[in-house]
């Protein structure tokens, strides 16, 4: 017999052999083809798609055992399910039970990033809310700082300043011309201080504070911030209003130790050109503590302001500038001309001939020449019964009926009328009853002091 396998693969058919054995495996298409070898050569041929595989029948026999055994077991699997249903059962429900757990778990992972978002959201959403509220709290702070930068600073009288020495730029506050301690200015570094208690607090962005230092962390530091200011502004405030209220003090206790009548004061100030619709002070309903406390300092200016417009009818001021030395005292003393004891109405004043002398409170000129005595001798009238002298100038600056203001030179100093040198002769009247003027000097002083 030939070994052609080209034979064997084209006509596949049985042929009787030496061992007396035929194997065929014919596929349906271009199958692998099993050639019996001769027995010389006891090996199998197998032919797929023009390749030719040869092994022994240990091999052969072995897959084809193999085969036989997975088939088997495949067949006895599908009989046991087959009869053994719950089985099969507990294996599906377990399948379920996992499937279920899955889900149940997705769903709970789920939730809990809903919940997660949703807490940052609300965090999102506090932060803003606090953060707008910061915001408006700081818009009032600034509010006030503007109220109390416009309030002008009249807590007390400022004592003149000594300029320093080569510094002709700082500006200090001319003495008085009556009293250096009346000047009612604003200390110069009031506006340094006022930008001090309200410093500017930058908005930051809520998203990039609240993610790089928290914003629990940065709300802290800014409600810090704009209670500092606050309780700076709270303190301005009240040092004013602890001012203001003392200097009132001081006022009506005055003129209440001067004898006067306020009430009477007041209906002789004249009027200046002023007027307009009456509205009346009134707060919002929800008013804090500061706009009631500025309420009342507002409240208060506006008493002390007319308080200053009646004592501007005092004369409370000195009629010289400089030091005050008088050469002769208010009441008994030896007369200078005939050495027996004699009333002195005034206080005598030691001055320069020439000297400027300056009226002491507003009021009308009523007499303005010569006095027997007195000499040359300017009388102002201040209303109310109160009226000032000024005798033995040299020199009269005013005439009769002249409205005179504070301050204003009415002569000068010369030795005119009974006189033994040049000086000023100063008197305060009250209902025409020649009073002590140190009793009005010092109340100036009083005024003055704080």
């Amino acid at each position: 017999m030939s070994k052609s396998s080209a034979q064997y693969s084209q006509y596949p058919q049985h042929h009787a052999h030496d061992h007396g054995r035929v194997f065929q495996r014919r596929a349906a298409v271009a199958a692998p083809v099993a050639i019996p070898l001769p027995a010389t050569d006891d090996a199998y041929t197998i032919v797929h798609a023009g390749k030719q595989v040869r092994f022994g029948p240990v091999v052969f026999w072995i897959v084809v055992g193999t085969v036989v055994l997975l088939g088997l077991w495949s067949a006895a699997t599908a009989t046991y399910f087959a009869f053994r249903d719950d089985v099969l059962t507990r294996l599906i429900a377990r399948q379920a039970e996992m499937q279920y757990a899955y889900e149940d778990r997705i769903a709970e992972l789920r939730a809990k990033v809903d919940r997660t978002t949703s807490r940052q959201l609300l965090d999102q959403e506090q932060f803003d809310q606090k953060l707008d509220q910061i915001m408006k709290r700081q818009t009032a702070l600034e509010s006030r700082a503007t109220a109390l930068g416009a309030m002008p600073d009249v807590t007390g009288s400022i004592p003149r300043a000594t300029p320093q020495r080569g510094d002709s730029s700082q500006s200090t506050p001319k003495p008085s011309p009556i009293s250096d301690t009346v000047i009612f200015v604003a200390p110069p570094d009031r506006e340094a201080r006022l930008e001090s208690r309200a410093p500017i607090v930058a908005a930051p962005q809520a998203n990039q504070f609240a993610k790089n230092h928290g914003f629990d962390n940065v709300l802290v530091r800014l409600t810090t911030s704009l209670d500092q200011v606050e309780r700076r502004q709270i303190a301005a405030l009240s040092a004013v209003e602890e001012g203001m209220d003392s200097r009132m003090r001081r006022m009506r206790g005055v003129v209440s130790d001067l004898g006067l009548n306020l009430a009477s004061l007041e209906a002789a100030v004249p009027r200046s050109a002023m007027g307009g619709p009456f509205v009346p002070v009134k707060l919002t309903a929800n008013a804090g503590p500061f706009e009631k406390q500025l309420n009342r300092i507002n409240v208060t200016r506006a008493e002390m302001d007319r308080l200053n417009r009646t004592l501007a009818l005092v004369p409370y001021r000195k009629p010289v500038i400089g030091e005050v030395e008088f050469t002769s005292g208010f009441g008994v003393r030896s007369d200078p001309f005939l050495g027996r004891p004699a009333m002195h109405t005034g206080l005598d004043f030691r001055a320069a001939t020439g000297d400027p002398v300056r009226v002491t409170a507003y009021g009308k000129v009523v007499s303005a020449g010569w006095s027997g005595g007195y000499g040359r001798m300017v009388e102002v009238d201040h209303g109310n019964g109160l009226s000032t002298r000024y005798g033995h100038l040299s020199e009269i600056n005013v005439k009769v009926g002249e409205i005179v203001k504070i301050g204003q030179v009415v002569g000068l100093v010369g030795s005119t009328g009974r006189s033994t040198g040049p000086h000023l002769h100063y008197e305060t009247r009250i209902e025409g009853e020649a009073v002590d003027p140190q009793k009005f000097l010092r109340a100036g002083v009083r005024l003055s002091a704080g």
